[in-house]
């Protein structure tokens, strides 16, 4: 029975995409590489954030989620998310629009563009459980990738 985890999503699959991987014992986060090449440019008041691909998806149990997170090195890097934290809900997995694959969004503050190499350490995934509320009855079911859990 697989309770957490990380696979290849596909499309990515012979693209050497290689699995996260914790550098210690003591380590909560599961250290995430950067897929291919990417530029990320200096931030300037309306531009989107530079999505960085993994080639990765993540599994989990239903009462789990995983986060992304920065690295702590990665705001004097220049590297900014978007987003502060990302969360992945369980049921993200292998969804139909985009089999579950994750990406990072990062702003660069720095004075130059940023050069992002594919397998440069990007973020890191930290897995952890949820609780509900009294009287909780969610229902609904995920049919959609990214951003789409308040799409009707």
């Amino acid at each position: 029975m697989k309770l957490r985890g990380f696979e290849i999503a596909k499309g990515w699959e012979n693209k050497n995409i290689n699995l996260p991987v914790r550098k210690t014992k003591g380590s909560a986060g599961y250290d995430i590489e950067a897929a291919e090449d990417i530029i990320i440019p200096v931030y300037k008041p309306g531009i989107k954030p530079t999505l960085i691909p993994t080639g990765l998806k993540a599994y989990c149990q239903e009462d789990e989620w995983y986060m992304l997170a920065n690295r702590s090195s990665g705001p004097k890097k220049g590297f900014v998310m978007a987003n502060s934290i990302g969360i992945i809900d369980s049921d993200y997995y292998e969804n139909e629009t985009n089999d579950g694959h994750f990406y990072f969004q990062y702003y660069n503050f720095l004075d130059h563009d940023l050069e992002v190499k594919k397998g440069d350490v990007i973020g890191q995934v930290i897995f952890q459980k949820f609780l509900v509320a009294d009287n909780d009855n969610a229902k609904g079911i995920r049919t959609a990738g990214f951003g789409s859990t308040d799409k009707k």
